[in-house]
Order: C-alpha cells, then structure tokens, then sequence
C-alpha cells in the first residue's frame, strides 16, 4: 500500500528538487527522497501533489538549461547581506502566495454557491478587435472571383 505523504513530506521533498543537481527523472527522485519520507514513495503518488509537480517540472527545466555560474561575492558580509536579502524576499513571496491562495479558495466558494462550474471559469477572454474599435460592426466584405475568358 503506498505511503500517504504528510504537509512535511511535500515541503521535503520539493526543497530536495529545489536543490536538485545533476539529471532527474521520477525513478531518481523515489530513490533520493526514500530516506525523507521513511518508505520509497511511487511516481504517482509524488505525481499527484501540486507543490512536488511544479517544482519537479522546475527542477527538470533548470537542468536542461545551460548552468549560469553566479560570481562568489568578494566577502563573507557580502554574501550574508545578499542571504539575508533573499531569504526576505522568499518570505514576502510566500507570504504573498499565501493570500493568493486564501483568495482562490473564497472565488471558488463563492463561484460554487453561484453555480458556476469550473468549464464556465476557465473559458477564454473574448477577442477585441482593437483596430476600430469606434468604427461600426460590418459584415466581411465577399470575395468576389472574376472569371478568365
């Protein structure tokens, strides 16, 4: 019976594919986080969170792209102070998704009460003809084909 990832699990193991360094596919990364997770999870099971799908397809990304080399700073303050600055902006990001997140869920509650479907909600935007857009709405002009004697 495959394992149940807990909340902790799923952080786990996409901070492992955020760290991830070297070729990757879903076998690789059964086998690097069996030690996290306490029993080695099966492709699906990792496959079917969210959280562990996006930061595989952004671990699998940057792999393929060409490795850009950072240059070291010139001293450890530098590099604490540019840590500190980073570590930072993550907060202020995932406090930022967070309430993305929250405000999903309200839209989704509320769009259910309404009796919206999600079909209904993921229709594209309608085209705008941004040409003439004071110009009055006319029909397609025919093509007209002249015959060669």
């Amino acid at each position: 019976m495959a394992k149940h990832l807990t909340k902790d699990d799923i952080h786990a193991i996409a901070d492992t594919l955020l760290s991830w360094e070297g070729a990757l596919n879903w076998e690789l990364l059964c086998d690097k986080v069996a030690g996290l997770v306490g029993k080695r999870p099966t492709r699906q099971s990792l496959s079917s969170h969210l959280e562990i799908k996006r930061a595989f397809a952004q671990a699998k990304k940057t792999a393929t792209e060409e490795v850009v080399r950072i240059p070291t700073p010139s001293s450890l303050k530098i590099a604490g102070d540019r840590i500190a600055r980073l570590e930072s902006e993550i907060q202020a990001l995932k406090a930022e998704n967070s309430q993305l997140l929250e405000k999903f869920l309200t839209w989704q509650y509320n769009a259910s009460i309404e009796g919206l479907h999600e079909s209904q909600l993921n229709r594209p935007l309608p085209f705008i003809d941004r040409e003439r857009s004071d110009a009055p709405i006319r029909a397609r002009p025919k093509l007209v084909r002249s015959r060669k004697s």
